[in-house]
């Protein structure tokens, strides 16, 4: 099972990272188009301009919260924390609302992770570690 939290981990810091960079991705597209409507003459162009920036900041903020997660996970999972696999099982847990990838990874996640094998893994982690 080492192998599967191993690939489990990558996923999870893949799927996070896309995630961070799709909330860059909006906050320019948002930036973008503000800008080209701010550079239009007239009063009512302007009055879009804060709104447009407001959403795409609340976009990028409320993405980044979801992602972040994720890589928070799939680092301390690589190292074997036991809170590592319990945010991943509950990310787990949520991701399968997320469907279709969202949803094989929630099964796939779970299916590691409740894993007898994999919860003596963490648990032998952590008692070698407590040993050193």
């Amino acid at each position: 099972m080492e192998g599967h939290v191993k690939v489990l981990s990558i996923l999870y810091i893949v799927f996070g990272v896309l995630g961070v960079l799709t909330a860059l991705g909006l906050l320019l597209v948002f930036g973008g188009v503000a800008g080209i409507v701010g550079s239009q003459a007239g009063e009512d162009a302007r009055v879009a301009v804060p709104i447009l920036g407001a959403l795409g900041g609340f976009l990028f903020v409320l993405i980044l919260i979801f992602s972040a997660p994720s890589i928070i996970a799939g680092w301390g999972m690589l190292q074997y924390r036991e809170w590592a696999r319990i945010l991943t099982i509950v990310l787990s847990v949520l991701n399968l609302l997320a469907f279709p990838f969202g949803t094989i990874l929630g099964i796939y996640g779970l299916w590691v992770l409740l894993n007898q094998q994999t919860i003596a893994l963490f648990s032998g982690a952590r008692a070698h570690g407590a040993q050193s």
